[in-house]
C-alpha cells in the first residue's frame, strides 16, 4: 500500500511538541481499554463467585450481549459519520453520553441492586439487558474515538504515531486495569474508571479537530453507507488479512492460562508477572515500530511483527513444566511483536481510506465493519481453539502427555499456522499489488 501525502492536522503529531497533541487524542484510549477488562473478564468471574450464577447460564447470556455489541458496530459507525456531517461537536456530545452511561453501567453490573441478587433469572435479566446497553456505549465511545483520529489522514510515519498513541494508551490502560481490582476491590476500580474516563474525554474535547471535508448529511443519508465498504475489494483483501491474523492473536490469549497451569505447572503467584511482561512489552515496542515505518512501510513492519510471533511460539512449543523464566522471554518477545498487530493496521486502514477518497466522509462506515471484525475475532478463537482441546483429550488440569501435546499444539502451533497464512495473505493480496511496477517499453506501448 503506497503512502499518501502529509496533512497539516496529521503533521501535528510529528512537529516538535508532538507529545501534546498525541496525549490529547490518545488519552481516551486508556480508560477505554481500561473498562474492557472488568467487563470482560472480571464479570463472569465475578457472578460466577459472587452470586453463585450457573455457568451454562452465565454463558449464554454473556454470548447474546457479545453478538448484539458486534453486529451493532457497523450501524454506530454509520450514525458516527452522519454526526461528523453535522458537526464535530455532535460527536463530542455523543462520546460524553456514551462515557456516563458507560460509567453507570459498569457500576449496575458490578453491584446489581441487593433485591436481585437472590434470584438467578432476574439477575441474569438485569445482567443482560444492563450488558447490551453498556457495550453499545463502549462501542460509541471506542468508534467516535477511532473515527476522529483516522480523519487526521498523514502520510504513513504520521498514521503510524497517532495509531501508537492510542494503543500504547490504551495498554497502558489493561495495565492498569489488572492491577486494581485485585489491590483496591471492585469499588475503588469503578471510581478510577470514572475518573480516568472524564479525564480522557476532556483531553479528546481539546485534541485537534479534523480538517472537514466530508459529504453533506444529504448525501449520506442518499447513499447505502452501511454496505459501501463491502463494495470495496482492496478493503475487503485487508480485512481478510486483519482477520485471520487477529484470530492467530486471539487463539492464545484464550489459551494462555491453561498453558501457564498445566504445561508450565508455573505457580498462580507469577501469572499476574506473565500478562504484565506481554502488555509492558507491547506498550514500549511502539515508539520502535513507529521507527521503523519509514524505512520498510506499513504492511512490511506489520510483516516483521508476524515473524518474530511465529518464531517466538514455535519456541514456546518446546518448553515444559518450570519454564517459568524461558517462558517470560517469551511474553516479552511475543509482547514486542503485539506492538505492530495494534498500531500498523489500522494506520493501512487510514491510509487505504485516503487513496479511496472516503477520508471525512464514512471512516465511521469502515471502522464499523473494522470492530465487527475484531470482536469476530475473539469469537472466532474460542469457537476454533476449546472445541478442538475437548475433542483431542485435553481437560483443565490434565497431565497426560497426549493431553499436554494437544494444548501445546492448540496454544503455540495453531497460531503460528494462522500466523503464516496472515502473513501470506498480507503480501499476496496487499503488498504485492501496491508495489510500483515498472514502466512498459515504449515499443509496448505503440503495440498494445
Amino acid at each position: 500500500m503506497t503512502d499518501t501525502t502529509a496533512s497539516a492536522d496529521a503533521a501535528r503529531f510529528t512537529a516538535p511538541g508532538a507529545w501534546r497533541e498525541g496525549l490529547r487524542y490518545g488519552l481516551l484510549g486508556l480508560p477505554l481499554a481500561f473498562v474492557a477488562l472488568p467487563l470482560y473478564v472480571v464479570l463472569p468471574n465475578h457472578y460466577a463467585r459472587s452470586f453463585a450464577v450457573p455457568l451454562a447460564a452465565l454463558g449464554a447470556v454473556l454470548l447474546a450481549a457479545r453478538l448484539f455489541d458486534a453486529v451493532l458496530d457497523p450501524w454506530i459507525g454509520r450514525w458516527i459519520d452522519r454526526l461528523f456531517a453535522r458537526s464535530h461537536r455532535r460527536v463530542l456530545g455523543a462520546g460524553a453520553v456514551a462515557a456516563l452511561v458507560l460509567a453507570f453501567g459498569l457500576w449496575g453490573l458490578l453491584f446489581p441492586p441487593p433485591a436481585l441478587r437472590g434470584d438467578v433469572v432476574p439477575l441474569l435479566a438485569w445482567a443482560g439487558v444492563l450488558m447490551a446497553v453498556t457495550y453499545t456505549a463502549y462501542s460509541v465511545a471506542s468508534v467516535a474515538h477511532q473515527t476522529r483520529g483516522t480523519r487526521l489522514g498523514g502520510n504513513e510515519a504520521q498514521r503510524s504515531r497517532i495509531s501508537a498513541w492510542r494503543e500504547g494508551l490504551a495498554l497502558v490502560g489493561v495495565l492498569t486495569a489488572a492491577v486494581l481490582p485485585g489491590t483496591l476491590g471492585l469499588g475503588a476500580t469503578v471510581a478510577a474508571f470514572a475518573v480516568l474516563l472524564a479525564l480522557g474525554w476532556w483531553a479528546w474535547s481539546a485534541a485537534v479537530v479534523p480538517t472537514a471535508r466530508g459529504l453533506t448529511l444529504g448525501a449520506l443519508a442518499h447513499q447505502n453507507t452501511l454496505a459501501h465498504p463491502l463494495r470495496q475489494p482492496r478493503f475487503m483483501r485487508l480485512l481478510v488479512v486483519f482477520v485471520v491474523n487477529g484470530t492467530a492473536s486471539a487463539v492464545p490469549a484464550t489459551l494462555v492460562l491453561f498453558f501457564v497451569q498445566d504445561r508450565l505447572q508455573a505457580p498462580a503467584s507469577v501469572e499476574p508477572a506473565f500478562l504484565a511482561t506481554y502488555f509492558l512489552c507491547a506498550a514500549l515496542s511502539l515508539p520502535l515500530w513507529v521507527r521503523l515505518v519509514p524505512r520498510l512501510g506499513l504492511a512490511r513492519s506489520w510483516l516483521a511483527g508476524m515473524a518474530l510471533s511465529v518464531g517466538v511460539f514455535i519456541w514456546a512449543a518446546t518448553l515444559g513444566a518450570g519454564d517459568v523464566t524461558a517462558f517470560l522471554i517469551v511474553c516479552a518477545l511475543s509482547g514486542v511483536a503485539l506492538g505492530t498487530d495494534l498500531a500498523l493496521p489500522s494506520a493501512l486502514l487510514t491510509g487505504l481510506m485516503d487513496e479511496l477518497g472516503e477520508r471525512g466522509q464514512r471512516e465511521g462506515a469502515y471502522l464499523g465493519w473494522w470492530n465487527f471484525a475484531a470482536k469476530l475475532n475473539l469469537a472466532l478463537a474460542a469457537g476454533l481453539a476449546l472445541p478442538l482441546l475437548g475433542a483431542f483429550g485435553y481437560q483443565p488440569g490434565a497431565r497426560d502427555p497426549q493431553a499436554l501435546w494437544t494444548l501445546t499444539v492448540a496454544y503455540c502451533l495453531l497460531p503460528c499456522g494462522l500466523k503464516l497464512l496472515a502473513a501470506a495473505l498480507l503480501q499476496v493480496l496487499v503488498i504485492r499489488p501496491a508495489a510500483p511496477r515498472a514502466p512498459l517499453p515504449d515499443t509496448l506501448k505503440a503495440h498494445p
